[in-house]
């Protein structure tokens, strides 16, 4: 049965389901969902873990369907824990999982940690039977929209809160601010939250309180600098692009991923302009999933000569990245790619907010 991270706390107090499946690519919300879990099968009376990594091919599941059948010395109820970094058990363990779930006993508890699952292991077999026995609880990073509303609720939990001018504006100032410092981050956030619980009183913090204690621990990743580029928040996707120079990115990965985009939308326009409706166009086009709904914005605004001319200056851009020099460019990797994204982001507003805009769009 698939859950929420923030329901399991409530599950866990209605009794405790024979398997926890836990599978997501956020490290702090996998530690917190593990540790409730561990701390209410200690609750309950199981005195003993036993833990398996799974690494390798010839990983030996047997030992673990083993564990499981072993009466303890010492306690008459068990965890056996399986950590999957890879999230791919093979047929072996394929069986292996579905063996260890069929028959639930009430001495016993698996938990098992996966990694962020592609579509073929979310429907495979094995994940079924993990999900069908017990609890399965998705643990992904908190997407930026949503992140005031999450660090709001874990500064309530240390009794704080945002100082608020009466009609939310302050607040919302200061969880904005305090979510930009973060974001992409959630173990440092943890942190910076729990330094304000030491340095600050329960109440409520004022935004001087927070700038002054708070480091910038943001750390972003190329995804949602597309994502920012192709939803035309201009500020967000400079500030990314910046903190993707600071964290070390390669210039030419940056590069290669909007040119990728660029080059989508180009074979989706040519669908669109040869008569396919904008759906068919994308599908043809290879376009889907998060990307789907980004470029169902944009395309419409891009014609194939606008889209001629960004993929023109993608490949000026590409030679300075890998060391190039372009009279009519900026010199350096990162500058040139500032003045494309500038460049991207202009060409997919619509037509009359970039008249009023001051960039200048030049191949």
């Amino acid at each position: 049965m698939p859950i929420r991270p923030d329901q399991l706390e409530a599950q866990l107090a209605r009794g405790l389901k024979a398997v926890y499946t836990l599978h997501g690519d956020e490290p702090l919300l996998a530690m917190e969902a593990a540790d409730a879990v561990r701390a209410a099968a200690r609750k309950a009376g199981f005195g003993e873990r036993t833990v398996f990594t799974v690494s390798g091919a010839h990983f030996d599941w047997s030992a673990v369907l083993g564990a499981a059948r072993e009466l303890s010395l010492f306690a008459a109820r068990r965890v056996v824990e399986i950590r999957m970094p890879s999230g791919k058990p093979g047929k072996e363990g394929s069986e292996a999982l579905q063996r260890l779930v069929a028959a639930p006993s009430d001495d016993l508890l698996v938990l098992v940690h996966l990694p962020r699952l592609d579509f073929q292991q979310a429907k495979s077999a094995w994940f079924a039977a993990l999900d069908a026995a017990g609890v399965s609880v998705r643990l992904d990073s908190v997407e930026r929209a949503a992140l005031p509303a999450w660090l709001a609720q874990r500064l309530a939990r240390n009794g704080q809160r945002v100082a608020d001018d009466g009609a939310g504006e302050s607040g919302e100032r200061t969880l904005a601010f305090l979510a930009d410092r973060v974001e992409g981050n959630l173990l440092a956030a943890h942190q910076e939250l729990a330094k304000l619980a030491l340095l600050y009183p329960p109440g409520e913090l004022s935004f001087a309180q927070i700038e002054a204690a708070v480091l910038r621990v943001a750390r972003y990743d190329i995804p949602k600098l597309q994502e920012a580029v192709w939803s035309g928040r201009t500020a967000r996707a400079l500030r990314m692009l910046a903190g993707l120079e600071a964290e070390g990115e390669s210039a030419v990965y940056v590069h290669w991923s909007l040119a990728e985009d660029v080059r989508a939308l180009a074979r989706a326009r040519a669908a669109l302009d040869s008569g396919q409706p904008l759906p068919l166009a994308l599908k043809t086009a290879r376009v889907w999933g998060a990307r789907e709904r980004l470029f169902e914005r944009v395309l419409p605004q891009l014609s194939a000569a606008r889209l001629a001319r960004l993929l023109d200056a993608a490949a000026a851009c590409d030679g300075i990245v890998k060391g190039l020099a372009h009279p009519a460019w900026p010199e350096g990797a990162w500058p040139a790619l500032r003045h494309w994204v500038l460049m991207l982001l202009q060409a997919t507003q619509p037509t009359e907010r970039a008249a009023r805009g001051r960039l200048v769009l030049r191949a």
